[in-house]
């Protein structure tokens, strides 16, 4: 067994490698680049070797720079993780010159699965069922339609080299073919530095559900059961879960022959993943096979007890697999939420900026229920443009899969995360979605589901008077303790108030006290808007995370300081609560309301990125639709186009300005 491996990666896999190999009691050496120098995975590591600047191509993916890492500390393996270098054949044919093995796959099969043209070839040829289309290589875009017209819209337009999203788009008529293929090439050659594009047809109503394969050097090879992974914004998976909700034994069995069949075919040698896509009616399709360790397979190791990267590491080391194929069973239902720093309620663009509280849902087994959290971030941390937006994985298990969900959407509602926008508030919505806890997905749910977008709802019914019960227990808690502070020029008069007035939003709701005592542990009996409730809570001011109960139903509030009040958050809603006397109340209502500036003569930056193109001029008038500008956030380019016809009055940006969130580019008459 190795002594000691270099982990090529950072982040929250880093860390996940890291783990494993320090329960095998195998010495790891991290890598970072200038802006991860005080990232986690290099305080993990037993070692840390810097590799250069934060862009990933002049650190993270430079091969020379890894191999003198491994030659300055004696590392005898190097675990790529995924992305970076994971899928480099080139880099695994370096080291095994350098007499480094590579804790994956061999270069053979990396370079066949690698490419989709040929791999879909070889699918094709170890009797997998693949998706009709172009296998060859397109020319230009007049010639990307032509293809699409002749294979049938809709097309999913591919980047040969592609992953993780990028380099993808769907096209549904000549238009967007076009256009499709001119982004998926630049996409493809700034992420990739293969500009190689591949059209097949698309399948409608499609699920994305993949298989685990775990192989050996010595011809063993089994499947760890699916995940399914059709919960997706742009190409990019959000939430998997395994099993799927789906699949019934006979297609998970013939999909699991067929992908260990294309493993065997390649002589694959690691875990490894083969992607379908599967229909309606249960037929399966072959996607890709991803020679690497998959951003989900926490979901896998729940429902198998199998530690993957352990496995890797053994099976790199030489070793035969521990299990055969029978040895198999899932057990239970695993989720996984991805949590992105991202602004849901802007087409969740890309958020950066630093970690000012970082707080998530305790890890480990309570009762039936495991929480499990993968994360590379600490309180603290900066969550920076140059690499993927990703800040963790959080993962939940249960015996089946409405108590994983319902174990998901408690700990998301206790993940505190502030300085930047993230997805929870969407993935909390998502967890109490009707259509999501039924089972019924397709790669197009979130589309389907939010065709205009998602915002964050308020509180109505019952949800309004929780959170009114909550903000109420909070604020007499608070008056009270400034009622009892020493020095006061006028004791307390004992004085209990019993009526009160909670406003959320702009709704006010009135609640009645009818019993209890202010304190830690508070306990009150309460009435908001004739719904009675017994409220606990060992909550104190300066928590960020309220926990009661509130008749017997454990609730878990989060919130954030506004102006005289507190913003709730809950299961995905959210609302600004302020606690008035009815007095109090009603002269607030006369109060006039402050207007919101009028950007709507403006271009704004959605995120923070850069300024890839401008594609307008002064004094230009453009229709609607129209691409006004190009912006990059975290390697993915956004095309901002005009929403109406109009005019342009004045350019406040170039290419390669790098841009804050709201700042303007263009302004119009």
């Amino acid at each position: 067994m190795f002594k000691k491996v270099l982990v090529a990666n950072r982040g929250e896999i880093a860390c996940r490698v890291i783990k494993s190999a320090r329960k095998m009691g195998i010495a790891t050496v991290a890598v970072h680049s200038e802006a991860d120098a005080d990232a986690v995975h290099v305080e993990m590591a037993d070692e840390a070797v810097a590799i250069g600047p934060a862009p990933a191509n002049q650190s993270y993916l430079v091969a020379d720079k890894i191999i003198e890492a491994c030659r300055k500390t004696g590392a005898e393996a190097v675990h790529p993780g995924y992305g970076f270098l994971s899928e480099n054949a080139s880099f695994c044919e370096r080291l095994e010159k350098e007499g480094i093995t590579f804790i994956g796959p061999k270069p053979k099969a990396i370079q066949a699965m690698g490419d989709k043209i040929t791999s879909k070839k070889l699918a094709a040829e170890a009797g997998v069922s693949t998706v009709p289309g172009f296998m060859g290589l397109i020319d230009d875009a007049d010639h990307a339609v032509k293809i699409a017209a002749e294979i049938g819209f809709p097309v999913m337009i591919k980047a040969s080299a592609g992953g993780g999203g990028k380099g993808m788009r769907i096209a549904w008529n000549e238009a967007e073919a076009r256009e499709g293929f001119e982004r998926s090439k630049s996409e493809a050659a700034s992420s990739f530095g293969d500009d190689r594009i591949f059209i097949e047809k698309f399948v409608e109503e499609p699920r994305h559900i993949e298989i685990q394969v775990l192989a050996d050097a010595h011809g063993n090879c089994i499947y760890l059961g699916e995940r399914e992974c059709s919960i997706q914004r742009r190409n990019q998976k959000v939430v998997e879960e395994a099993p799927s909700p789906f699949l019934d034994e006979e297609t998970r069995k013939a999909m699991g022959e067929q992908a260990v069949a294309l493993a065997k075919a390649v002589d694959y040698q690691s875990a490894g993943t083969v992607e379908f896509i599967v229909d309606r009616n249960r037929n399966f399709y072959f996607l890709e096979m991803n020679t690497r360790l998959q951003v989900e397979h926490p979901v896998t190791e729940l429902v198998t007890g199998v530690d993957l990267v352990e496995q890797m590491i053994k099976v790199a080391a030489g070793q035969k697999l521990e299990l055969a194929q029978n040895d198999v069973k899932l057990n239970g239902w695993a989720i996984e939420s991805r949590i992105y720093a991202e602004d849901p309620v802007r087409n969740f663009l890309p958020s950066i900026g630093r970690l000012t509280r970082y707080r998530p849902p305790e890890e480990g087994r309570e009762g039936d229920i495991v929480i499990r959290n993968d994360t590379g971030v600490a309180e603290g941390s900066e969550i920076s443009m140059f690499y993927d937006p990703m800040i963790a994985k959080l993962c939940s298990w249960a015996p089946d899969r409405l108590t994983a969900i319902d174990a998901m959407s408690e700990a998301l509602d206790r993940f505190v995360i502030d300085g930047i926008e993230h997805n929870i508030p969407f993935l909390a919505a998502l967890m109490r979605h009707e259509r999501w806890r039924e089972g019924r997905l397709t790669t197009g749910f979130i589309a389907e589901e939010y065709p205009d977008g998602f915002s964050i709802p308020a509180p109505d019914g019952e949800q309004a008077q929780v959170l009114a019960a909550v903000a109420l227990a909070m604020e007499l808690l608070r008056r009270d303790r400034l009622d009892r502070l020493p020095g006061r020029l006028r004791p307390h008069s004992g004085d209990f108030r019993r009526e009160w007035v909670v406003k959320l939003d702009e709704d006010y709701l009135p609640v009645t006290i009818t019993d209890g005592m202010i304190s830690v542990p508070t306990e009150l009996d309460l009435e908001v808007s004739g719904k009675k409730f017994t409220v606990t809570s060992n909550w104190r001011p300066g928590d960020a995370v309220w926990i009661g109960k509130l008749n017997e139903r454990e609730v878990a509030v989060q919130l954030r300081p506004v102006l005289n009040g507190h913003a709730l958050s809950w299961q995905g809603i959210r609302a600004e609560a302020r606690v008035f006397t009815p007095r109090t109340a009603e002269l607030d209502r006369l109060m006039p309301v402050k207007q919101a500036p009028d950007t709507s003569n403006m271009l704004l930056c959605p995120m923070p990125g850069l300024v890839v193109t401008i594609n307008v001029r002064e004094e230009q008038e453009v229709k609607a639709g129209e691409t006004l500008a190009i912006v990059e956030a975290m390697k993915m380019e956004n095309v901002l186009r005009a929403e109406r016809d109009c005019k342009v009055t004045k350019i406040n940006a170039k290419p390669g300005d790098s841009l804050a969130v709201d700042a303007v580019i263009m302004e119009f008459e």
